[in-house]
């Protein structure tokens, strides 16, 4: 897979970033720079997870190893 490929994201993740790069272009940002930081929030509200990635999230550890100390 190429650097810099969306194939691996959801529909839904691939929706927000479309979203959120048209807001960021209404207040003047560039098209590339608009992409990028779409991109950016996408992977920053989700994690950094991409669909299918394999493994839990920092915030998913971070429960269970709390849990596992009570």
């Amino acid at each position: 897979m190429a650097r810099g490929s969306k194939v691996s994201y959801t529909p839904k993740q691939r929706r927000q970033a479309e979203y959120i790069e048209e807001r960021y272009q209404r207040k003047g940002v560039t098209k590339g720079e608009a992409g990028r930081r779409a991109w950016a929030t996408v992977n920053k509200d989700s994690g950094g997870r991409r669909s299918g990635s394999g493994r839990p999230s920092s915030r998913a550890q971070a429960r269970s190893a709390a849990s596992s100390r009570r």
